[in-house]
């Protein structure tokens, strides 16, 4: 199996293991030798496996020293889905994308269009993931005179589950923001999913 995949693996198999009340909050976790001898892994893969645990909050500690069960992630309210992101962030992907017929009618663009995109993953004050926020627009990007925001869930998938440290298939807030000019035309459309265990959400008109 990959390294890539033995590793993130793994990072799953001891998230479901804490959940099960294997260590609980504050419990340290064996040692990644230790933790490798177990798994049947080379020790660097079970530093991949630490090192995904830690980012996305389920771990807490420095490298190459003990970690242990984290605390939840904290429970934060978004009453501005337009607004900048206050902490740090991390732009995973970049690579334009070809409009799929929900962008196209989101963008009112053809089908099939060449889009900018990005990825945006949001950290919180500790470095953990909070959110992910993937944009598409057409052209050049353009400042905007207001947005457009509608609320649903989504049940995650791979990528996006292991960014958030959560397992595939959990439901997830997922905001659909359209930025508009002035007139009301779309310029730039964007998919915000937040963890339902990290996030309240209380919108706000201006």
């Amino acid at each position: 199996m990959p390294v890539e995949a033995a590793h993130r693996r793994i990072a799953a198999d001891i998230r479901r293991r804490i959940q099960a009340g294997e260590w609980a909050t504050g419990d340290p976790l064996p040692s990644r030798t230790d933790m490798a001898t177990e798994y049947g892994v080379h020790p660097q893969t079970m530093r991949l496996s630490y090192a995904l645990l830690r980012r996305t909050g389920v771990l807490d500690g420095e490298e190459r020293k003990r970690v242990t069960v984290a605390h939840p992630p904290a429970m934060r309210t978004l009453t501005d889905a337009d607004a900048d992101w206050p902490f740090s962030s991390e732009t995973t992907d970049t690579r334009p994308r070809p409009a799929t017929e929900e962008l196209a009618d989101r963008l009112g663009v053809r089908p099939g269009v060449m889009l900018h995109h990005e990825t945006i993953e949001c950290l919180d004050p500790g470095g953990h993931s909070a959110m992910i926020v993937s944009s598409w627009w057409h052209g050049r990007r353009r400042t905007h005179a207001g947005c457009i925001v509608e609320v649903g869930t989504i049940s995650l998938g791979g990528e996006q589950a292991h960014a958030l440290g959560l397992l595939v298939d959990t439901m997830a807030f997922r905001l659909v923001r359209t930025r508009i000019d002035d007139v009301g035309a779309p310029l730039e459309t964007a998919d915000l999913i937040l963890p339902m265990d990290r996030w309240l959400i209380r919108l706000r008109s201006h």
